[in-house]
């Protein structure tokens, strides 16, 4: 098509899209004198012709496809500069959202009905009017909405964005989004978040109201969260200086603020109502935001707030932290990796008797701990909790220095206790090791490289071999009888940890399904009785044609081949795959099955490594352990 000759791209561009690393690129611009010259750019970072490197790549026998939404994504890129990049792709996503709630005024009138698209999308942040001037960009983006819909566009898209600006964008984390999620969030309700970023913290509520202090954020974030159909208000604005919120009462608030920020408007806020636990020091802006969260929650409703780790025992703040522990606001405390952040637990005071307890949990190993930790303190705040989880009486606590943090108060290893685990992971730690020198498969080492012929994913996919299956973009979680494989369970090698109701359009998973994340984990299934959860990729092979084993080895060393810095997602139906007969197939996923074996052995052997570490330090410096001159 005519307007897709001026799409450029960089030299990452070509690496992400070649599968190849960075320097690859450099060395075909180094070695062939035909490579495509630059059409633009900067000396140091050029930029090419994407149909020449297209025709240049196919030309020397290199697999080179552009996926829909890479060229639209390299259509946005060439149309601005980075500056305004946010901007266009906030344009983008005010008309994929006009695409999901009047889908046929597209199909049936075309750019007219774009006359329309202000007042469909009057509720984003922002311009009224977000039209986009590129005709030709938006027939792509209509395009692409048709083959993904509106939703999943606009998230690959979000991602690109993200993935280009990762030293400007804080992201939180999408294990700690969801768990703040499943601490705060105790029934459906509204959720708020005063410093929202692109949406990750409000994406699961069902209501949501936020605030962003940057525009083009804060319209990504209501695109991304009026895409999933929730009713939603975000406005752009300082929080702090110009709260955009005022008067809203949301039922939990989730929030991962800026920390350090030394400018937050200590000198024009010192009389604001909202500090009723104290004036936030000018250099202690998070204890600003954690009362401004409590402000803005419903008496009783719950507060999770990220903190830097050094928010629990900075002096300046020890007084506002005193009266926190004094109110019954402040509730736990979690580690969530070494040096921070540090997740705080807050409820908002509704005229209860405060607890005597606060929890404090060191996660910084395995954050399931976190959740049951929590839910049973919420039960019995009282109760005396011990383990990683713990429970520290307050009155303990308010000393001169009012530190929270959580290793501070962690209880010395004792007695029988730390006899069994000590001996225990001793045990285990050796038993697993002792077994991984025989765990390698027998593969025999090939004088010449062995060239097979190959095929793509997608080929075997229109061929019959592959089903691809992915599992509806929104599902009920944490709740019902159905477990549900997740991401994070493929990439440990767990259990299906997850939990939803049932639904006829859920995706249930067999024995011999190949699952696969958009970080590049993969796994063979090995039991049904599942449903395939979010972000999660199914391929269901025809065990009389194609094995298995042999499919996910392949899409593995796919992955590992194509994850790298500048990307962190594979379009797999690019992923080859050599033909061979099914004999040939299942040794080779005979082969393929025993080193997914041996990595699952040695995650555990590590995750039992960790643990005998930890109680090794702990029991000599505790006075538990000594030195030996034979080894235990």
């Amino acid at each position: 098509m005519e307007e897709r000759q001026d799409i450029t791209v960089n030299a990452g561009d070509i690496a992400r899209l070649a599968g190849v690393g960075r320097a690859a690129v450099s060395n075909w611009r180094r070695r062939h004198e035909d490579f495509p010259q630059p059409v633009g750019g900067t000396t140091s970072s050029p930029h090419f012709s994407l149909p020449e490197i297209a025709a240049w790549l196919r030309a020397n026998g290199k697999s080179f496809e552009v996926s829909l939404g890479d060229l639209v994504w390299q259509r946005l890129r060439t149309s601005v500069d980075d500056l305004r990049l946010g901007d266009l792709v906030g344009k983008v996503g005010a008309f994929l959202l006009f695409l999901h709630r009047e889908p046929g005024a597209w199909r049936d009138h075309g750019t007219r009905s774009l006359t329309r698209l202000g007042a469909v999308t009057a509720d984003l942040p922002g311009s009224p009017d977000p039209r986009l001037d590129d005709l030709a960009l938006v027939g792509l983006v209509a395009e692409l909405a048709a083959e993904r819909g509106p939703l999943d566009a606009f998230e690959f898209l979000c991602e690109r964005y993200v993935e280009a600006h990762s030293r400007r964008l804080s992201v939180t984390r999408d294990d700690v989004a969801e768990l703040m999620t499943r601490l705060a969030v105790q029934e459906k309700g509204t959720v708020l978040d005063p410093a929202c970023g692109v949406g990750t913290l409000l994406l699961h509520a069902e209501s949501s109201r936020g605030q962003e202090i940057n525009e083009t954020n804060a319209m990504l974030s209501a695109v991304r969260v009026l895409l999933r159909g929730a009713d939603a208000r975000i406005v752009a604005g300082d929080s702090l200086r110009e709260d955009g919120l005022t008067g809203d009462l949301a039922d939990a608030v989730i929030c991962d603020p800026p920390f350090n920020e030394r400018a937050w408007g200590y000198e024009d806020l010192a009389a604001d109502p909202r500090w009723e636990y104290g004036l936030p020091p000018r250099g202690e802006s998070e204890l600003a935001w954690v009362q401004h969260c409590l402000t803005h929650v419903k008496p009783g409703g719950l507060v999770a707030i990220l903190m830097p780790a050094a928010a629990a025992g900075r002096r300046p703040g020890k007084r506002i932290r005193g009266n926190l522990l004094r109110a019954g606001a402040l509730r736990a405390v979690v580690t969530l990796t070494p040096g921070g952040p540090d997740l705080w637990m807050l409820r908002r005071p509704n005229g209860e008797r405060p607890p005597s307890q606060l929890l404090m949990v060191d996660a910084s190993e395995d954050l399931s701990i976190v959740e049951p930790a929590w839910r049973a303190y919420m039960e019995d705040p009282e109760a005396e909790l011990s383990g990683a989880g713990r429970t520290v009486r307050i009155i303990d606590l308010l000393d001169d220095e009012v530190d929270l943090t959580p290793a501070r108060h962690r209880p010395q290893q004792g007695g029988p206790d730390f006899l069994r685990d000590f001996t225990d992971a001793l045990a285990r730690f050796r038993g697993t090791s002792a077994v991984l020198s025989d765990a390698p498969p027998a593969l025999e080492l090939l004088d010449e490289r062995q060239d097979l012929p190959t095929t793509t994913i997608g080929e075997l996919a229109k061929a019959g071999l592959i089903a691809i299956l992915q599992a509806p973009p929104k599902m009920s979680a944490d709740e019902g009888p159905l477990p549900v494989l997740t991401a994070d369970d493929i990439a440990s090698g767990a259990s299906p940890s997850g939990r939803t109701t049932l639904d006829p359009t859920l995706v249930m998973i067999k024995p011999g399904d190949v699952v696969t994340t958009v970080l590049g984990a993969v796994r063979v299934v090995g039991q049904s009785g599942a449903a395939l959860g979010p972000q999660v990729t199914l391929y269901r092979v025809d065990p009389q044609r194609l094995d298995s084993g042999f499919l996910a080895g392949f899409l593995r060393s796919a992955d590992a081949a194509r994850i790298h810095p500048g990307s962190s997602r594979l379009d797999v139906r690019r992923a080859r795959v050599p033909m061979l007969p099914l004999p040939d197939q299942r040794r080779y996923g005979t082969a393929f099955r025993e080193l997914f074996a041996l990595e699952d052995r040695l995650r555990e052997t590590r995750t039992l490594g960790e643990t005998l570490i930890r109680l090794g330090f702990d029991g000599l410096v505790d006075g538990h352990l000594r030195p030996c001159d034979q080894r235990v």
